[in-house]
């Protein structure tokens, strides 16, 4: 996913749609790993999600573990906002909290440690990654698990192929979005190289790697209406985010495919699809 050319001034709360979209879109996969983590915590009795955004898997993981406190933790106010109003609505607000913190400082105003901690594609968001899941590490009880949902694939939406402009638009868009992301990364307040293996540093965290596992999200062609408005929503935002390292024929191959009114744009083309892969890595604290 693009962000905006400010790397490190990043207003999550404008994004609340997309965010709201994406997760409602991905809930298969949140439900799948959510019954997997049963295996480590099959009751747990608190669970935070860390980096919460408007809360849609927040509201996942109270449906899959019934009898648990749930607490959404974010550092936007108004996606917190989000997260309250659908916890209402989905009729879970007496076993529903939040808690604003930017993860950067830590979670420590978390009232009771937690039996199960999740944090999905949250954590590349902040400087000291190793730091951070030391924290995590540190709020969880006894026994507790901590499920990180990071890297996995990069989804594709279109063949190679698409009959328009060059072959190999996507990989070209993915090739930009690395750069983009290292320099994100670089930019970030107290930033520390780290290699990304996350069975590691989660061991040197202090947590025993127990599992890891990738969740596939298919959704072949022909596509419903909301997917083909997902595809559409995440392509503008790649558009809008990857501008300056595109060339002129894929951003004049990008419009055409955003415009609703062109007859081989992904409102209308047949061979729109999602296919994505992510990747859950599982540490377990000693008892």
């Amino acid at each position: 996913m693009a962000h905006q050319h400010d790397h490190t001034q990043i207003d999550f709360a404008e994004w609340l749609p997309m965010l709201e979209q994406e997760a409602e879109l991905f809930a298969p996969v949140y439900r799948q790993a959510a019954g997997w983590l049963r295996e480590w915590k099959p009751e747990p009795e608190l669970i935070a999600d860390v980096g919460s955004g408007p809360g849609v898997i927040s509201c996942l993981l109270a449906d899959a573990f019934p009898q648990a406190r749930v607490v959404a933790v974010d550092g936007s106010a108004p996606l917190l906002e989000a997260a309250r109003s659908r916890a209402a609505e989905h009729g879970i607000a007496d076993r529903f909290g939040t808690l604003e913190a930017e993860l950067a400082d830590g979670i420590s105003d978390l009232e009771y440690p937690a039996d199960l901690l999740w944090s999905s594609r949250t954590l590349h968001h902040v400087g000291d990654q190793r730091a951070a899941l030391t924290e995590f590490a540190r709020r969880l009880a006894p026994g507790g698990a901590l499920a990180l949902l990071e890297g996995g694939l990069s989804s594709r939406y279109l063949p190679r192929d698409i009959g328009i402009g060059r072959p190999g638009l996507q990989s070209r868009m993915d090739a930009v979005q690395e750069e983009w992301f290292a320099k994100m990364r670089a930019e970030l307040p107290g930033a520390v190289e780290e290699t990304e293996d996350w069975p590691a540093l989660l061991t040197a965290a202090g947590l025993r790697h127990t599992a890891t596992r990738t969740f596939l999200l298919d959704l072949p062609a022909p596509v419903s209406d909301e997917v083909r408005a997902f595809v559409a929503t995440t392509l503008t935002h790649r558009r809008e985010g990857l501008a300056d390292g595109l060339d002129a024929d894929d951003l004049a191959t990008l419009d055409r495919l955003l415009d609703p009114d062109d007859k081989a744009s992904v409102h209308h083309r047949p061979d729109v699809f999602v296919l994505a892969a992510q990747t859950v890595y599982v540490g377990v604290k000693s008892a």
